[in-house]
């Protein structure tokens, strides 16, 4: 009883523990820890542990075929007639011709060993592990669109905070404005209206950021679930670094075109070994009526051994069209490869312009920042001189506000094309 009870407070305890730790959210993540968490927690993966499991029960069941194999049958038979001594042998006086009877029984046990078969359990096992590399490399094919799932939450909760970030920026700028032209207002040379009008423009400053946060925990939500941690507002995802395109095409498609020919290669073999002899030993033992000494005719038991030799060359009638068939099946193979390379180029063509296009439009922005900054600044003096109005001076902040919120735009949405570039290629990790 206390055994027991120790066993349910341990269990107890763990189930805690676990609790505790997922309740701690993560506070800085990258996308790197992102995939892996996200494959980790994919129903797919499990499937990798399946297929090892079944491949390993069959290569076994394949090994066990070199054991020595064991059949026992039993016969009871009627004939209408046996062999006739009498009839075959002349009558000699005094001497009483056995017959055999027409009532027969048999019960026999053979044990066969397998000495040559001309590579065919071998064979076998290859087939099996291959068709095992051809299944786990199709999972791996259909676990990239996990990594491009990632990119989109990923990145969108990137974009979220670049403009909070901004936001607040443009915030700090309106709130020392409304500090000036506060005090103006107290010193009797501003206008109430000025006042309420920066007071409107905070008013829509807290908007922005209350839709920008509310995405935010959207999109944190979704990343939560693909990767099965808990993430909160405090969980800061790290800004990814800009890699390299690469445009060599290194997907794992490929090595499933090729896992599949080699397959093709074991099938090959296993037409040869079809048509080839096979050696093996026996040893027959039996009981029934009549023994291997059939004048007796009687109850008696008896064995054969020796060896067994198996030529089938009915395989050769069909050997060269089963030729052509893999020949014709590697063949489409290689025009499944030639027009994947040939998609995925056009693919990569136009990512690759893409993201030129990306880097002209952030020479651009940076530009238009320079002048609208430039603007700004002179809206600020002339603000200070009374030349212009406040709503003048906001519409110009604004202006600079919406460059940069598109600068922010155009380098995420950089970043992002540069990811999905290199995932079209294979080469994202």
């Amino acid at each position: 009883m206390i055994k027991k009870l120790k066993f349910w407070v341990f269990l107890s305890f763990t189930w805690l523990l676990k609790t505790a730790l997922f309740a701690q959210s993560i506070q800085n993540l990258s996308i790197g820890e992102c995939y892996s968490l996200a494959r980790e927690n994919y129903p797919l993966i499990k499937k990798y542990d399946l297929i090892k499991k079944s491949s390993n029960f069959s290569v076994e069941n394949a090994s066990k075929l070199y054991l020595p194999q064991l059949t026992i049958n039993g016969q009871a038979s009627y004939q209408s007639q046996t062999i006739s001594f009498a009839d075959a042998i002349p009558a000699i006086p005094g001497v009483s011709l056995p017959s055999i009877s027409k009532d027969q029984y048999k019960v026999q046990a053979e044990i066969s060993q397998t000495l040559y078969d001309a590579g065919e359990i071998r064979n076998q096992k290859a087939s099996i592990r291959a068709n095992e590399a051809i299944q786990q490399q199709s999972i791996e094919v259909n676990l990239r669109a996990l990594n491009e799932r990632v990119n989109q939450i990923y990145f969108a909760v990137i974009l979220m905070d670049e403009q909070l970030k901004q936001n607040e920026i443009r915030k700090s700028e309106l709130q020392s404005q409304l500090e000036k032209t506060q005090a103006a207002l107290n010193n009797g040379t501003s206008f109430r209206s000025n006042v309420d009008q920066l007071k409107a423009e905070l008013v829509n400053v807290d908007m922005s950021s209350i839709e920008f946060g509310s995405n935010r925990r959207a999109y944190l939500q979704m990343l939560s679930l693909m990767i099965d941690k808990k993430l909160d507002a405090n969980t800061k995802l790290l800004m990814p670094m800009e890699k390299p395109v690469q445009n060599e095409i290194n997907r794992p498609e490929l090595k499933l075109y090729d896992l599949q020919k080699r397959l093709y290669d074991v099938e090959e073999r296993k037409l040869q070994s079809a048509y080839t002899p096979k050696l093996s030993a026996f040893f027959q033992g039996a009981y029934g009526r009549p023994t291997l000494n059939i004048i007796e005719n009687k109850f008696g038991p008896w064995f054969i051994t020796g060896l067994r030799l198996n030529w089938n060359l009915g395989s050769l009638y069909t050997l060269k069209n089963n030729k052509e068939i893999l020949h014709v099946n590697r063949q489409n193979v290689d025009v499944d490869r030639e027009v994947f390379l040939y998609n995925t180029n056009l693919t990569l063509n136009q990512q690759g312009e893409e993201i030129q296009k990306f880097r002209d439009l952030i020479d651009q922005d940076r530009r238009l920042i320079e002048l609208r900054e430039s603007v700004k600044k002179s809206a600020q003096a002339q603000l200070d001189n009374g030349v212009i109005t406040i709503h003048e001076y906001i519409s110009q902040l604004n202006s600079v506000n919406l460059s940069r919120q598109t600068l922010i735009l155009h380098t995420v949405q950089l970043l992002q094309a540069a990811y999905k570039h290199n995932q079209t290629s294979g080469n994202e990790n």
